[in-house]
């Protein structure tokens, strides 16, 4: 494995913090939290001019043919400045679905239109148990000639208040838990969505299906087969959120570090007292975990190499060691550290529901006990 970057990827870098430091500084990101669509037009609009959105598609739907690991490289830029938007939930959980399991057909409907930037997609797999399992999803879709009825609730879906459309996870097969993907307009008759206000104060919605009516080339994939599909995109998808805590703890630990050395506390800086440079060295010791266990997570899934175990360690491992490094953020700084006015309860708030997204550490380190043989 290459630990550095190419030319292509640090230009990649490079473009995306400058582009980034200009039109996503904090006081966009406060101002996102408090407005319920999220995310600015204007904004989502300029990333896909820069070709973010499409940066890992084939160039047959209008993408650049670039690969998971150059967008984790993306990733770990919008993670650094707390990047808000749809553009997670639109390129893994929406469009690398479409991608991995479409048809032709789907990928050319969906797919370019996403990466010109005129489609936001939201992926509903999670319930009110939200925990990663084929038994979990209780949904169910249900067969009526030439149409599928859907019934059920999703929880904690992204974005789904201001997407186009939404794929929808349900069971079609009761006597073995199979479960379809489908994708449906979020402003169909039969869904009803409810905003949760959330501890990162990201987007996520509550969606309840009833009588949903769907043609026939709704279904996205085989019948039965979606479960296979959603365990592929929930690996892009945890090893994504590590990239974004990558590049936050970075921060973290950057402000940090700044902090100690201008904060005068009896009369030095608090810098230069012995436990607040080991609070430091250790921040900096899982940040650089993070780093590299993304990375290698990231080049096993670009190069098709069997990547199961490296994206359950990464996963279990930053989520844990983000909010170590948070914390430890936070007992550096003190008492301002928790006031709203400080950028530092923003990224611990935000390490937390990272924690949660795509499987936190307990499911990821039960995913490695299984892979080692126990």
């Amino acid at each position: 494995m290459e630990l550095g970057l190419n030319e292509t990827q640090q230009m990649l870098k490079n473009s995306a913090r400058e582009f980034l430091v200009t039109e996503c500084p904090d006081t966009y990101v406060r101002a996102m939290e408090n407005d319920e669509s999220g995310y600015a037009t204007e904004i989502w609009d300029k990333i896909a001019d820069q070709g973010w959105i499409g940066l890992m598609f084939p160039e047959t739907y209008g993408g650049f043919g670039l690969s998971f690991l150059d967008l984790t490289i993306l990733l770990e830029e919008m993670g650094r400045v707390m990047f808000p938007g749809p553009f997670f939930s639109t390129v893994i959980g929406g469009g690398l679905t479409l991608l991995i399991a479409g048809n032709e057909q789907q990928k050319q409907n969906f797919i370019p239109k996403l990466c010109e930037g005129q489609l936001i997609i939201s992926l509903a797999v999670n319930e009110s148990n939200s925990y990663w399992n084929q038994e979990s999803i209780k949904t169910v879709s249900k067969k009526s000639g030439d149409k599928y009825i859907i019934n059920g609730s999703k929880s904690f879906v992204d974005n789904a208040h201001i997407s186009d459309y939404i794929i929808i996870a349900a069971k079609t097969n009761d006597s073995n838990n199979d479960i379809s993907l489908f994708i449906a307009p979020s402003k169909s008759k039969g869904i009803k969505q409810t905003l949760h206000k959330t501890i990162g104060s990201d987007k996520k919605s509550e969606i309840s299906i009833t009588n949903l009516e769907l043609d026939e080339d709704s279904l996205i994939g085989e019948l039965n087969q979606g479960w296979t599909y959603i365990k592929k995109i929930q690996e892009f998808g945890a090893v994504g959120k590590c990239a974004e805590m990558s590049g936050g703890s970075q921060e973290v630990l950057d402000m940090t570090v700044e902090y100690a050395k201008q904060r005068i506390q009896f009369g030095r800086p608090i810098g230069s007292f012995q436990a607040i440079q080991h609070h430091c060295a250790n921040m900096a010791i899982d940040v650089e975990g993070i780093k590299y266990l993304t990375h290698q997570a990231s080049w096993k899934i670009s190069e098709g190499l069997d990547s199961k175990r490296e994206i359950a360690i990464a996963k279990a491992w930053s989520s844990d060691a983000y909010q170590r490094i948070c914390a430890l953020g936070q007992v550096c700084h003190g008492a301002i550290g928790y006031t709203k006015e400080h950028n530092m309860q923003m990224y611990t708030r935000r390490a937390k529901s990272a924690e949660l997204a795509y499987g936190d550490s307990q499911y990821h380190l039960q995913n490695i006990e299984n892979i080692i043989g126990f």
